[in-house]
C-alpha cells in the first residue's frame, strides 16, 4: 500500500501544466486589403461587427476560449466561402446576428423615408410612387431529415424559399425566411405580415413584383399582354426598376457564398440566411466595396418565370391610372 502511494506521488510530481501558445491577432496580422480579400469586410467593419456582437456572445469559463474577434472572423470566413460543415462558433455567431434583424432591416415608416425611397426609385427609369421591390429567391440546402418532400422546389432541388423586399440603396427592408422550397411565391406573400398590413391599410406607395405575384392596389405587376406603346413603356420602367431586387439577390449571393448551398437542417439554415441579410445591410450602409465583376454569377440565380396570378380589379385600376402617365414617354 505504501509503495502504491509512493508511485502515485511520483506521477503527480511529473505532471506539467498545459502550455498555451499565444494566438496572433488576425486584425493586426492582415492588411486591410488582405482582410477584405479573405473575409469580404475591411478592418474597421470587422471591429464594428465585434462591438455589435460582443454583448450578445455568451461568456465562457473555459480557459483560452476564443475571443469575439476570433469567433466573428471564423463565421465571416464561413459566410464568404463555400464550406461543407458548420461548427458551433458559426452557429453561435449566426444566431447572434439573426437576433439583430429588426435593428438592421427596417421598412420605411415616416414621410421623409418614404419620399426618399420614391425619389430614388423614380430616378432609375421614371417609375412613380415606388417604395420597394419584391421577389423570392431559393437558398439550396441539403435534404432535411424531417418532411424532406416539402423542401423540393420546381427544379427538383431542396431549398428554402426566401421572400425579400429591397430599396433603391440595395438594402433589404423586409424578409420572410421560413418557407420550404415547394411553397409558391404568391402564397408566401399572402401569409406574410406585410400583405395583411397593406390589405388593411393601403400604404403611401407601391411595391413592384413580377408576374408570379397578384396585381393589387399596392403591388404592381407588368402587363402580361402589351397592346399599346404606353403599356410597353410601363413594362420597361417596371422591369428596369424591379431589377433592383435581382441586383440585391445577386450581391447577397456573391458577397456570401454560403447561401448558394447550406449543408444544415432548415432551422439553422434560416438563422444563417438571416445572419447574411444583417451582414449585407451592414455592408451596404457602411459602403463596403463589392467587386461584382470579379465574382462569378452563382448557378441558378435567375429564377424561372412563374404562372401569372389573378389580377384584382383595384390593382387594374391603379395600374391603368399609372399607365396613362407613360403615354408620351
Amino acid at each position: 500500500m505504501t509503495a502504491l502511494v509512493h508511485v502515485m506521488q511520483q506521477r503527480q510530481r511529473q505532471y506539467k501544466p498545459r502550455q498555451y501558445t499565444e494566438r496572433p491577432n488576425l486584425l493586426l496580422q492582415y492588411s486591410d486589403e488582405e482582410l477584405y480579400s479573405r473575409y469580404h469586410f475591411r478592418t474597421q467593419d470587422v471591429i464594428y461587427l465585434c462591438d455589435v456582437l460582443r454583448p450578445r456572445q455568451r461568456p465562457t469559463v473555459r480557459s483560452h476560449a476564443l475571443t469575439v474577434e476570433e469567433q466573428v472572423l471564423i463565421a465571416l470566413r464561413f459566410f464568404a466561402i463555400t464550406k461543407s460543415t458548420v461548427g458551433c462558433v458559426v452557429h453561435s455567431v449566426a444566431r447572434a446576428l439573426s437576433s439583430l434583424l429588426n435593428e438592421y432591416m427596417k421598412f420605411p415608416e415616416n414621410e421623409e423615408e418614404i419620399s426618399q425611397n420614391k425619389k430614388q426609385f423614380f430616378s432609375i427609369a421614371g417609375m412613380p410612387n415606388t417604395i420597394g421591390v419584391i421577389d423570392c429567391t431559393h437558398i439550396h440546402i441539403q435534404a432535411p431529415h424531417e418532411r424532406e418532400w416539402e423542401f423540393v422546389n420546381r427544379k427538383e432541388r431542396h431549398s428554402i424559399n426566401v421572400q425579400l423586399i429591397g430599396n433603391a440603396d440595395l438594402q433589404i427592408i423586409n424578409c420572410v425566411v421560413r418557407w420550404p422550397g415547394s411553397v409558391h411565391d404568391s402564397r408566401i406573400l399572402r401569409e406574410c405580415h406585410i400583405y395583411h398590413r397593406f390589405q388593411q391599410n393601403t400604404p403611401d406607395g407601391i411595391l413592384l413584383g413580377d408576374s408570379g405575384y397578384p396585381l393589387l392596389c399596392w403591388l404592381m405587376t407588368p402587363f402580361a399582354t402589351v397592346t399599346s406603346n404606353s403599356q410597353q413603356n410601363f413594362n420597361y420602367a417596371h422591369t428596369s426598376t424591379r431589377g433592383t431586387i435581382e441586383r440585391i439577390n445577386g450581391i447577397l449571393k456573391r458577397r456570401f457564398a454560403c447561401p448558394n448551398y447550406l449543408r444544415v437542417e432548415p432551422k439553422e439554415a434560416c438563422n444563417i440566411i438571416c445572419a447574411c441579410i444583417v451582414l449585407h445591410n451592414i455592408a451596404q450602409k457602411r459602403r463596403v466595396p463589392m467587386e461584382e465583376d470579379d465574382i462569378p454569377l452563382p448557378e441558378g440565380l435567375i429564377e424561372a418565370p412563374q404562372p401569372h396570378q389573378t389580377d384584382e380589379p383595384a390593382g387594374r385600376a391603379v395600374r391603368s391610372a399609372m399607365n396613362s402617365k407613360f403615354l408620351h414617354t
